[in-house]
């Protein structure tokens, strides 16, 4: 039976952890209520969802006679809590510098005035993505089950989403916005990237866009690619720097690929074929895949066979 901690145990240990909170390290800040609250910044995801996809995701607490005032009561509830985690991202800062508290809350709500403006936008290129997986997935039913069912829409719209918060130099909120999106699903989107319209995630998970990377219009790629930084051995010293790689229109890059490394383009039309890893340019109109690999099978009696496996149009498209 384990002995009862006896209170002077217990306040010496408090006593000894608030001490090392004191230690001026990055984690022991202890004020909660300055800071960007996760469970907000998820909250407001799901709210943005209702708008984005309006009649598809909707707070069933309570019920829906008009919609007009519905989405008015939603828009202005959004509304006051980014302006909200706007004002306390906006603390943290570099690029801005020390703001005041009034300048603070004067650039929360233009920020917010800004990113409402732009609904119609992001709305309309997430239309073209909706379009994209529709026409590029033959086991889509329709388009109802591509918005309520398919991981790469959801990771693709919280990222169109928070792109237009960091396109604001807002701190911190794009992250956790694309962050909450990697944990749901495990497509992983720097809010930083650039995308264009008709962007299609197939399967998605272990997806890698790095903040850097440009991708252009109708590309289609496939679970596990990394567009990614050859390498961030230079830390800090790298940020701002363009480490990622450039994707032109109508790329296909199928499952596992790496692509890695600022200089790093991808010409239009390309197909990356499974499991590449590409370090440098590739022209436009090309076809990269891995060299002809072999297949061993080992029998109950210990007998071998071996296999090569050709790069035909058949096994290529294999997914």
């Amino acid at each position: 039976m384990n002995e009862i901690i006896r209170e002077e145990e217990i306040d010496l240990i408090v006593k000894n952890i608030f001490e090392d909170f004191e230690g001026k390290k990055h984690i022991d800040e202890v004020n909660i209520y300055n800071k960007p609250d996760k469970a907000e910044v998820h909250e407001l995801i799901r709210n943005l969802f209702r708008i984005i996809f309006p009649g598809y995701f909707r707070d069933r607490s309570y019920k829906i006679y008009n919609p007009r005032n519905s989405f008015a009561v939603i828009i202005e509830d959004i509304f006051y809590h980014l302006s909200k985690q706007v004002y306390l991202a906006l603390d943290y800062c570099r690029k801005r510098g020390t703001l005041t508290d009034d300048e603070r809350k004067r650039e929360s709500y233009r920020i917010c005035k800004a990113f409402f403006a732009r609904i119609p936008k992001i709305r309309e290129y997430i239309e073209t993505d909706l379009s994209a997986a529709y026409d590029g997935d033959p086991a889509a039913g329709c388009y109802e089950e591509i918005i309520l069912a398919y991981p790469g829409l959801m990771a693709i719209t919280v990222y169109r989403l928070a792109h237009e918060l960091y396109l604001e130099q807002v701190p911190v909120l794009p992250r956790l916005m694309t962050e909450y999106a990697h944990s749901k699903t495990g497509i992983d989107i720097h809010p930083g990237a650039a995308i264009d319209k008709y962007f299609f995630i197939d399967h998605g998970t272990g997806i890698v866009i790095g903040e850097t990377a440009v991708i252009g219009r109708n590309v289609k790629i496939y679970q596990g690619v990394t567009i990614g930084a050859l390498s961030t051995r230079g830390g800090q010293r790298l940020s701002g720097r363009k480490r990622h790689p450039t994707i032109c229109d109508n790329v296909t890059i199928y499952a596992g690929a790496s692509i890695l490394g600022g200089e790093t383009v991808i010409g239009e039309n390309a197909v990356i074929g499974g499991n590449a890893f590409i370090t440098c340019s590739i022209d436009a109109n090309t076809r990269v895949s891995m060299k002809n690999l072999e297949m061993e099978y080992r029998t109950d009696k210990n007998e071998i066979r071996s296999e090569e496996l050709s790069q035909s149009d058949e096994w290529y498209y294999i997914i």
